[in-house]
């Protein structure tokens, strides 16, 4: 994901108090971020955005087959060798 890029010292504050707003929200903040690493195309920034989302729970669902797995082996291991 895109780092936002925000400006620094007193006159970047008062200049639009608008983005002082999205800043706080992080919902804008990313927004912000992917239309800037796009220079602005809309399109491409959703589009962007998307595939980092689809990417990040991919990974999440690989995680967690992994884990499962983990913990079911956990479980068969531990049990009693007399059966």
């Amino acid at each position: 994901m895109p780092k936002p890029q925000t400006s620094h010292g007193p006159s970047a504050r008062f200049a639009d108090p608008g983005r002082e707003r999205a800043a706080s929200c992080p919902v804008e903040e990313i927004a912000q971020a992917y239309l800037s690493s796009t220079q602005g195309d809309a399109g491409i920034a959703l589009r962007c955005a998307i595939t980092d989302a689809l990417s990040d729970l991919m990974e999440a669902e690989r995680r967690a087959r992994e884990n499962s797995r983990l913990i079911s082996r956990g479980f068969v291991r531990s049990a009693p060798a007399d059966r």
